[in-house]
């Protein structure tokens, strides 16, 4: 038995441009000009990062560059991703498309770990020539150039801020994953201006290309992160936060007559969740009236999650073996009298079902 989540339009009927505008195909268009802005933004981002490095010469400003190319390349993925993310399902893909975003999150986090060993590279270079000394770093056009670098981080971290929250709002993982790598690169930039001032007020012109290091391995890690939390999402990895989640929302809207739930699963593809669960229903109810209950459960539950999605119901009887738990008034085939009223737990949701 499945239970989808009601159109959006239901809950919102807006309209922009056309009357008969869902506020699905609004969501569809708000993701669509946040990776538009991203990638705009990103490449405007670059270009100040890049004289930045010009003016200075830094290796470390050239390693914040070298990032911002990664962004930039990593929104253009994002906005492919989805684009495709948002066709319907079909029959070659019963659950959608939206698992494509995980890709692109796994995608971005390889991008970054190749622009980390660029950057690696550049730094082992430059220090190679200061040691020689031929370094480019001007100190005297260092603040200058320090100044377009820290401008250009703010904007980041603005871009960065904004897009998690939007990726989270409408359940995109590619933008949302976007958003942390930007925002994690205004972190870095601030980290340069740190150390470039150093560089500028002690003479140490060896700590600019040291940081470039710094930089490439903290970039390492993100992308690290970012392709492991895609990979356990591909894999179907169960999300507590998630499930914890649905727990509680049962505990709210379970009517007396659904006895217990096992077996709780639930899979991401995108923004859409698909969640399996077992409920155990009075023996005695007709087949008309367990799927009348089972539907009206489904959609409590999804509602009360706020989840875009479908709910897959297995109804299974009592059999006698849940009076202690169950709460049914009056019941012909009763064994024992109630004695257990506590809510459900996170344990017995997702276990098996034995009692």
């Amino acid at each position: 038995m499945t239970h989808k989540a009601p159109p959006d339009d239901e809950f919102s009927p807006t309209v922009e441009g056309s009357p008969m505008m869902t506020a699905e195909d609004l969501s569809r268009k708000t993701r669509l000009r946040l990776v538009s802005l991203s990638i705009g933004a990103g490449v405007l981002i670059l270009v100040l990062k890049y004289i930045a490095y010009k003016i200075s010469g830094s290796t470390a400003l050239l390693s914040d560059a070298i990032e911002s190319v990664v962004n930039v390349v990593a929104a253009v993925f994002a906005l492919g991703a989805v684009l495709f993310a948002e066709k319907p399902a079909d029959r070659e893909h019963p659950y959608g498309h939206g698992k494509i975003e995980h890709f692109s999150a796994a995608f971005e986090g390889g991008l970054i770990a190749l622009a980390a060993v660029m950057i690696w590279w550049q730094a082992i270079v430059a220090l190679h020539a200061h040691w020689h000394g031929l370094g480019t770093l001007n100190r005297e056009t260092l603040s200058t150039g320090l100044a377009v670098n820290v401008a250009a981080g703010c904007l980041n971290g603005l871009l960065g801020a904004f897009l998690i929250h939007m990726g989270k709002k409408h359940r995109s993982r590619a933008i949302e994953a976007d958003g942390h790598h930007v925002l994690s690169d205004f972190w870095t930039t601030l980290g340069i201006a740190v150390a470039l001032l150093l560089v500028k007020f002690t003479g140490i012109l060896w700590l600019d290309p040291v940081m470039a290091l710094v930089v490439g391995t903290l970039l390492a890690y993100t992308g690290y992160k970012l392709v492991r939390s895609s990979s356990q999402a591909l894999l179907d990895m169960e999300d507590p936060e998630l499930l914890a989640n649905l727990v509680t929302v049962i505990n709210k809207v379970r009517p007396v007559d659904v006895i217990a739930i096992h077996e709780l699963r639930t899979l991401r593809a995108g923004r859409y969740t698909h969640i399996d669960i077992h409920m155990v229903i009075p023996e005695f109810y007709p087949i008309s009236r367990g799927h009348d209950l089972a539907d009206s459960f489904g959609k409590s539950v999804i509602a009360g999650a706020n989840l875009e999605g479908e709910l897959h119901t297995h109804v299974d009887p009592c059999q006698k073996d849940w009076c202690r738990q169950c709460g049914v008034e009056p019941c012909a085939i009763r064994q024992v009298a109630r004695s257990e009223q506590g809510p459900i737990t996170f344990e017995s949701a997702t276990g098996a079902g034995s009692i």
